[in-house]
């Protein structure tokens, strides 16, 4: 019966993790820029079973984690980052995400920025006492060796993952730079062809029909966060129309993701409907990740947001 707080809008393992402890997710909508969870919205959907909040740091941005944390050391809450698509990303205050609340969480999926070779991942915190219970539970629990307390899992990093992460580890921050470089060069060719007059709008018109995304939260000396870019994610009207286009012209997209988790089947018992949480309904309906790898050529930019120019004007 324990709530835990979560965004309407992420990968589904945010959520799934919840129900699979017998605990309630409660959604939360998203920003209207970054998607990520909205804080002015979390402290409606607390109650006295609410237990923690699990804030994500989508496509490779921060949280807005400053009120987020504010709202948790009011109500005693548990603050657990879901930085699966943001190894290296910084808050706007500098600090990397994952550090901030109680406990990080990070994927080694072979997607994300820094990927191994099949499955894994990392937790990270401050806390001796959750280190050592996670630290336990990753060897089912035994300590020592044979003789157990707590019930865990086989979650070890094997040896093959971890040796692929070594060698990648000294490239990530390279590889960071470059998907920012090409962020900033997908940006610039939007605007330059017509297309989106800035980023960080959420409204479309005649001179917005490809919404750019924004690094957000600017702090006091006008510092915004270290986006990473795991995903580019623009939005734009007849998305699946586009999608289907750039696919006819050998361009890989994918929908980072298509149904929030309010609308999906297996949360149907929760009580909410469509409308209920419109910034992510919107998101789900417009969202689109183009190619943002640290590979990619300046000619193969150029060619996609031409590919997208084709499409929406002729």
């Amino acid at each position: 019966g324990d709530e835990v707080i979560v965004p309407a809008y992420s990968f589904f393992a945010t959520a799934g993790v919840v129900s699979r402890l017998n605990a309630v997710p409660v959604f939360v909508d998203s920003d209207p820029v970054t998607f990520n969870i909205a804080p002015e919205e979390i402290e409606k959907k607390i109650t006295s079973k609410t237990k923690a909040i699990i804030p994500v740091h989508l496509y490779g941005q921060s949280a807005d984690m400053e009120p987020v944390m504010e709202i948790a050391k009011q109500h005693n809450l548990k603050v657990i980052e879901d930085g699966a698509q943001a190894i290296s990303a910084q808050y706007k205050d500098g600090r990397c995400t994952g550090t901030i609340g109680d406990i990080g969480c990070y994927s080694f999926f072979p997607s994300k920025n820094l990927g191994c070779y099949g499955d894994g991942g990392l937790i990270v915190t401050n806390d001796d006492e959750l280190e050592h219970i996670v630290r336990i539970k990753r060897v089912h629990g035994g300590e020592p060796k044979y003789y157990h307390k707590v019930i865990g899992g086989n979650f070890r990093l094997d040896a093959l993952q971890a040796a692929v992460i070594r060698v990648k580890l000294p490239h990530l921050n390279d590889w960071s730079e470059k998907r920012r470089k090409n962020a900033a060069r997908y940006n610039q060719l939007f605007i330059d062809a017509g297309l989106s007059e800035e980023t960080g709008r959420t409204g479309f018109d005649e001179n917005n029909r490809v919404l750019l995304p924004e690094a957000a939260y600017e702090n006091i000396n006008g510092l915004k966060n270290y986006h990473i870019y795991n995903q580019y994610i623009i939005r734009i009207e007849k998305r699946d129309k586009l999608k289907q286009f750039l696919t006819d012209n050998d361009i890989s997209t994918e929908i980072y993701y298509p149904v929030p988790f309010h609308l999906q089947e297996c949360f149907s018992g929760l009580g909410y409907k469509k409308g209920d949480f419109p910034n992510a309904e919107t998101a789900g309906d417009t969202s689109l990740a183009l190619p943002i790898y640290p590979e990619l050529k300046d000619e193969q930019l150029v060619y996609v947001v031409d590919k997208i120019k084709e499409f929406i004007i002729g």
